[in-house]
């Protein structure tokens, strides 16, 4: 393999800490040390993970650590022979954020959790161990019950917090992208994530992040009914048929992509329910044929800034993440992802 080939191969940090934690019922988090070991164990023919995407929050970070502490972890990354990518801000209740959709003070919160990440990344990008990638966020209001009360005015909220995040960011040289997940108000469908991110107008700035497992929902319209491109017993042809009208809507805005199995099954853990399922790579149960319908998403995607894809195995079980073959199997399919679809930077 060359070193100019693109889209470099991440692994995500945070399946070690979403859904994870102390209350009843809960696994415990994984270390930032222990998921570093995990991806760096990875190898099919030869070939690892180039680096990955990490999430700014504890245990893994604290967001208010000092530019000495931030530049530990990234020596830390870059012994590993990582590079750091997109980085996911702690927008929500709870961490150093709140609702997109909330009141002022909410709202600040929001935009000082983007603040704090820019800041973050600032120290990465100086480092070195960061070249590429972008600052994640969403609406950070969770279910859509809220904003069902009155989805215009409540989308035209969300549009202005992230036009001032997306101001923030653009100030540090950096973008963000809006995840498109059914949890998320405003962003819970395919057509309402477009709305959103037409109605905040900042392409330069503030795109799309697609995930496969997310957006396979999208498709079956799971939180709005009116938006279903697909009904349960489709076919090969009319799945493909509906995938890619869905793409090509969302596609121009993608700037960030995450490559994941899903069965057609919400699941959650904690705070963080009713979310897609994501699958292993091989789970049988799986509703993507993943290199497939990988093309769709990354046609162009070098015009649009993308330099890696991720890999996002979020709230798999501890048991599957110690796994050493979940990983090899992860590598293996995005090996054939950037095969089939790469291309030379």
């Amino acid at each position: 393999m060359s070193s100019d080939t693109l889209p470099k191969l991440h692994n995500a940090m945070w399946p070690g800490l979403v859904g994870k934690g102390t209350d009843e019922g809960q696994e415990p988090p994984i270390s930032l040390e222990r998921m570093l070991e995990l991806t760096a164990a990875a190898e099919v023919d030869g070939q690892k993970f180039d680096g990955i995407d990490y999430f700014l929050f504890l245990p893994h970070t604290d967001p208010n650590a000092s530019d000495d502490e931030l530049k530990k972890i990234a020596d830390m990354i870059a012994g590993h022979g990582f590079n750091v990518g997109s980085l996911v801000a702690p927008v929500w209740g709870g961490t150093v954020g709140d609702t997109a959709m909330g009141d002022a003070a909410a709202r600040e919160k929001f935009l000082d959790a983007v603040k704090m990440a820019c800041r973050i990344a600032g120290v990465f990008n100086q480092h070195g161990v960061r070249k590429y990638g972008v600052i994640r966020i969403d609406s950070a209001e969770f279910g859509v019950e809220k904003w069902r009360e009155d989805p215009k005015a409540n989308t035209a909220k969300i549009a202005e917090t992230f036009r001032e995040a997306a101001k923030i960011a653009a100030d540090h040289g950096e973008r963000l992208a809006a995840e498109g997940e059914i949890c998320w108000a405003g962003l819970h469908s395919w057509k309402d994530m477009l709305d959103l991110l037409e109605a905040v107008g900042m392409p330069e700035t503030l795109g799309f992040q697609a995930d496969m497992a997310h957006t396979y929902l999208y498709l079956m319209g799971y939180n709005a009914p009116e938006h279903a491109l697909l009904q349960p017993g489709y076919t090969e042809d009319e799945f493909y048929a509906a995938y890619e009208k869905m793409v090509d809507k969302l596609r121009p805005w993608t700037i960030d992509f995450h490559v994941a199995q899903n069965d057609g099954e919400v699941h959650g853990a904690g705070s963080h329910d009713k979310t897609g399922k994501h699958c292993p790579a091989g789970d049988p149960a799986g509703k993507l044929d993943i290199v497939r319908c990988a093309g769709y998403w990354l046609k162009d995607a070098a015009s649009r800034g993308i330099q890696h894809i991720c890999w996002d195995g979020c709230m798999f079980p501890n048991a599957m993440l110690e796994t050493p073959g979940t990983w090899n199997a992860i590598l293996d399919v995005m090996l054939k992802v950037r095969a089939a679809h790469g291309w030379m930077s």
